[in-house]
């Protein structure tokens, strides 16, 4: 295993941080040009692909469920999100989004060029291959993509 702090090991965690940044940059400036905060567009672009419990919002945001609360609550008053029973559990209660949630976040997504165009760059082999580097990166158990 590499040491922490050789000099690769410190470039690429420093061009990941670029990556990141940029990364929030553009999707922060993509969301205010459909009056949502960054965190706002995050929930609905969640929420666009299934409904689910404040917890589990908060759980992937990685923020307190009384964040998540105010999120939503903003954005069911614009009409892009609704609160509906779980069907499997009635007293808990799903965020989901609205046929026009979905549409905004299909726009907001189709507005994200920062991650796009520099992989378009890429083969389909090196795409890949970030990919399953990433994936490892980010396995918890240690194990082989």
């Amino acid at each position: 295993m590499a040491p922490r702090t050789d000099p690769l090991t410190l470039e690429v965690v420093e061009l990941i941080g670029t990556v990141v940044a940029r990364y929030y940059d553009e999707y922060d400036e993509a969301a205010a040009k459909h009056s949502l905060t960054g965190a706002q567009a995050r929930v609905l672009g969640l929420l666009s692909l299934e409904p689910m419990p404040m917890r589990k919002i908060a759980q992937k945001l990685k923020c307190e469920p009384s964040n998540v609360t105010g999120i939503v609550d903003r954005l069911e008053a614009r009409g892009l999100v609704e609160r509906r029973p779980d069907p499997a559990d009635r007293r808990v209660k799903l965020a989901a989004s609205t046929n026009e949630g979905r549409t905004t976040a299909a726009r907001l997504r189709d507005s994200l060029d920062f991650a796009r165009e520099p992989l378009a760059g890429l083969s389909t082999d090196e795409r890949t291959t970030l990919r399953d580097l990433l994936r490892r990166m980010l396995d918890e158990g240690g194990a082989d993509g």
